[in-house]
């Protein structure tokens, strides 16, 4: 166990350091504002139409780093300094969401997946890895072959929580790549403008990375413990 609590510890770590970066990036690019005076929700509103898109809404959420794409009901959220800021962080992160909006309308394949995975891993997340250490306790003490089975089951659980995590991967860098496109295309920011707002979509995709990287970690050190086990 304590090797478990070194790589959580390591993983939790490197994730501070990223999160505090990236806050620190926004904080940074919030001070720059735009020169055409648009606000985030404008922003995402001109890049919806620009794409043709004309069923999805742009509202106003509660919260920093709230902001999201809901393909259920087709809105792009954005929190409160995004939607009504002018500048180059609510720029970046407006035009991200609306990226998300236009893999939906193009049914880009990935994202199709993790909507796909969504209400599996809600459910198999939470449990798994209570499911592998249970499993593991049992067949210590019982020393009979069910512990192991229940440990395969919550990996295999793990697993979904792991694949959720690397198909993000693709779909967050795709939905940045399609925002800075945009708003290079467009001549939407001025050059340091546009150096911001792309300096800042690096940094919160690399959340996404440590995160994956994190499950990935988590699922081998679990599945040597299961398989390393057993005879």
């Amino acid at each position: 166990m304590m090797g478990y609590y070194i790589l959580i510890g390591a993983i939790g770590l490197v994730s501070w350091l990223v999160s505090n970066q990236l806050k620190q990036k926004f904080a940074k690019y919030s001070k720059i504002q735009l020169r055409n005076g648009m606000s985030g929700q404008e922003i995402a509103e001109k890049m919806l139409a620009d794409n043709g898109i004309t069923d999805v809404e742009v509202i106003s959420v509660a919260g920093q780093l709230t902001d999201h794409y809901n393909p259920k009901n087709k809105t792009v959220n954005l929190s409160e300094p995004v939607y009504n800021q002018r500048n180059a962080a609510a720029a970046a992160v407006a035009a991200h969401e609306c990226g998300h909006a236009v893999q939906h309308a193009q049914a880009y394949s990935a994202l199709g997946m993790r909507s796909a995975l969504v209400p599996i891993v809600s459910i198999t997340s939470g449990m798994s890895q209570w499911l592998v250490f249970g499993g593991l306790i049992l067949g210590a003490a019982a020393g009979i072959g069910l512990g192991y089975w229940i440990s395969v089951v919550g990996l295999v659980f793990m697993g979904f929580a792991t694949l959720f995590s690397f198909i993000t991967l693709p779909v967050e860098y795709d939905a940045s790549n399609r925002a800075l496109a945009w708003l290079k295309n467009k001549n939407m920011l001025t050059p340091e403008e546009y150096a911001g707002s792309e300096d800042a979509l690096k940094w919160a995709a690399r959340t996404y990375l440590v995160a994956a990287i994190g499950a990935l970690a988590s699922l081998l050190y679990w599945a040597m413990q299961v398989f390393g086990g057993r005879d």
